[in-house]
């Protein structure tokens, strides 16, 4: 019986050493190399087949150079505004979900910027502690890892934008008929509005709340700055 625990406990120390290891080089690796793929878009694809649908993925991963200078400062007027301050977790914004879960009222998220990228590069859509648990450690991870210009471009190129559609390139192409760098202040601002729940919301044929959401945010982004060149941060 002790022989039989003592092999457990080893093996349960692999695990946990492959794990760290394993997670740490990925965060690692695409501090330089583009993300090809995110479970998300496996598993979208997946849930394509099992409907009896065609894949739709479009994914075209571009350098931050190659994106409109409105596409940062619109998804952070409105998903995370203080991106630039914190070190991963905006606890302002957390404050305040609660108070409002607290009182009652219409429940919001206090996810960032970096937090919404270790769900799309690394982890699986859903609300379970366990998966909050593991995002809290990758967002940990690509702070410490990654700089403020890195998380954006990999933002930007990863996460669900459409039906199918990843990243800022992709939208661009399908939805506006143009490149990522050519989008339009509005462009940005409309592709932003969707961010909530893209396969719900379109920027492509956006209803009456898509364009009032999106001149609430053309507001917003009166209040932030362009988002820094790397050679600036």
């Amino acid at each position: 019986m002790i022989l039989i625990l003592k092999k457990i406990q080893k093996c349960m120390q692999w695990i946990v050493l492959l794990f760290f290891g394993s997670t740490i080089l990925a965060v690692f690796a695409y501090r330089y190399i583009p993300v090809p793929l995110t479970p998300l878009m496996i598993i979208r694809c997946v849930q394509q087949v099992s409907n009896g649908e065609k894949i739709r993925l479009k994914h075209h991963w571009v350098k931050m150079e190659e994106i409109s200078k409105y596409l940062p400062v619109a998804v952070m007027a409105s998903e995370d505004q203080r991106f630039l301050e914190h070190r991963g977790f905006d606890f302002t914004e957390i404050r305040n979900a609660l108070e409002e879960r607290k009182s009652g009222k219409r429940q919001r998220g206090g996810s960032t910027i970096t937090q919404q990228t270790a769900k799309n590069v690394f982890l699986w859509p859903s609300s379970t502690w366990v998966r909050k648990g593991f995002e809290v450690y990758f967002t940990i991870l690509i702070e410490l890892m990654w700089d403020k210009h890195r998380i954006m471009e990999v933002y930007l190129n990863s996460i669900e934008m459409g039906d199918g559609i990843y990243g800022a390139e992709a939208v661009a192409q399908q939805h506006f008929g143009r490149k990522a760098k050519d989008l339009t202040r509005a462009n940005c601002a409309l592709i932003a509005a969707t961010l909530p729940n893209p396969r719900r919301f379109s920027s492509k044929n956006p209803s009456r709340y898509m364009l009032k959401r999106q001149t609430a945010i053309m507001r917003q982004m009166k209040h932030i700055d362009l988002f820094p060149s790397k050679e600036k941060e």
